[in-house]
């Protein structure tokens, strides 16, 4: 079976999601202040990000300093429940305005994954503490639903 990436349309097919919702977010009043005035790299780091998740390259590991960087970047966001939502929503929405395959197994799998990931830095986001930040340590690696697998 074809990895997620392979089936989002590799390099290319993420990197035109996310730049759409890129620029989703950064129009968004409720989240634009997460991001600030927007980094030219965040596109591609978070298309790298997602390419290595969906069973891609690891560039993101090799080359972008990894998961240790998203810990980073997130710390003392304090992200609230309703931006989490927002993001997910934001998430979901480029995946249609971008023409990502729309079968239910592949949406399923990016729903979960960007449910996933929303969890896990909104966790780290509000972490005082090393002790309180999610013990992810890694990029996960993301699959298919299991009744497609």
């Amino acid at each position: 079976m074809r990895t997620l990436y392979e089936h989002a349309g590799g390099q290319e097919g993420l990197h035109r999601f996310l730049d759409v919702f890129y620029g989703s977010l950064l129009a968004d009043p409720l989240l634009q202040p997460l991001f600030g005035e927007g980094q030219s790299t965040h596109v591609d780091h978070l298309t790298a990000f997602t390419a290595e998740t969906f069973g891609g390259p690891d560039t993101f590991t090799r080359e972008m300093g990894g998961f240790a960087h998203l810990i980073d970047v997130h710390r003392h966001l304090a992200i609230t429940e309703e931006q989490r939502r927002r993001f997910v929503e934001l998430y979901m929405a480029a995946a249609d305005a971008a023409k990502l395959p729309d079968d239910a197994p592949f949406r399923q799998a990016l729903l979960e994954h960007v449910e996933f990931g929303t969890q896990v830095a909104m966790q780290n986001s509000r972490a005082e503490t090393d002790d309180e930040l999610h013990p992810l340590r890694e990029v996960p690696h993301w699959d298919w639903p299991a009744a497609t697998s």
